[in-house]
């Protein structure tokens, strides 16, 4: 099942948030080793986990998470005009139709083919949510291997500059162009799922 969820108080007080939180942790902070907050020693949660922030959760009918993403307006602070402007060797994108997507998040626990299930399901999720709220622009910051894949999907995509070292590590900044070729886009690759979006976001908890 796919949740949606923004305009919460107090995110990391919601039950299913609770959940990607703790997910957050285990894949960048004890995966990953990323050098960011972490809150009660089980939850990352960082200055961008506000009621702005916008999250698509996919979980089971228990509520247990299987992935999830933040998107971020760039009208507001948002990860790459705050901490990485010197990814984007021209401005960096902003607007009322330019979104960030952040902590794209896939369980540790999955199996290989839930995986690459439930990968496929949020970043159709996210292109869905962008045709529904007018978001003609996805921006991001990933790491090398990452972006390398999200390049090869299908879409209209393209990095910002040139890939930095950061903390050991090789990262950069993309660009997605989302429109109503967009779906069409990801099934020719396979990766397309036609699941439709909740129409209520649920309550904090």
């Amino acid at each position: 099942m796919i949740h949606v969820a923004e305009s919460l108080a107090e995110p990391v007080r919601n039950r299913l948030l609770q959940s990607m939180f703790r997910a957050r942790k285990e894949v960048f902070v004890d995966l990953l080793r990323w050098n960011v907050p972490v809150l009660e020693g089980d939850y990352e949660v960082d200055q961008f986990d506000t009621p702005a922030a916008r999250y698509l959760v996919i979980a089971d009918e228990d509520g247990h998470h299987h992935g999830s993403a933040r998107v971020l307006a760039t009208t507001g602070p948002h990860i790459l005009a705050q901490l990485f402007t010197e990814l984007c060797a021209g401005p960096v994108p902003s607007g009322p139709d330019v979104a960030e997507i952040t902590r794209f998040c896939l369980d540790r626990h999955l199996r290989a083919r839930e995986r690459l299930s439930t990968r496929n399901r949020l970043v159709s999720a996210l292109v869905r949510d962008a045709l529904e709220r007018g978001v003609r622009l996805y921006t991001g910051v990933a790491e090398l291997g990452w972006l390398q894949q999200i390049l090869a999907f299908g879409w209209h995509c393209r990095p910002l500059g040139l890939p930095r070292s950061c903390a050991g590590g090789m990262i950069g900044a993309l660009a997605i162009e989302i429109d109503r070729s967009t779906p069409y886009l990801l099934a020719a690759n396979g990766i397309w799922t036609d699941e439709p979006l909740p129409s209520s976001l649920f309550e904090a908890a």
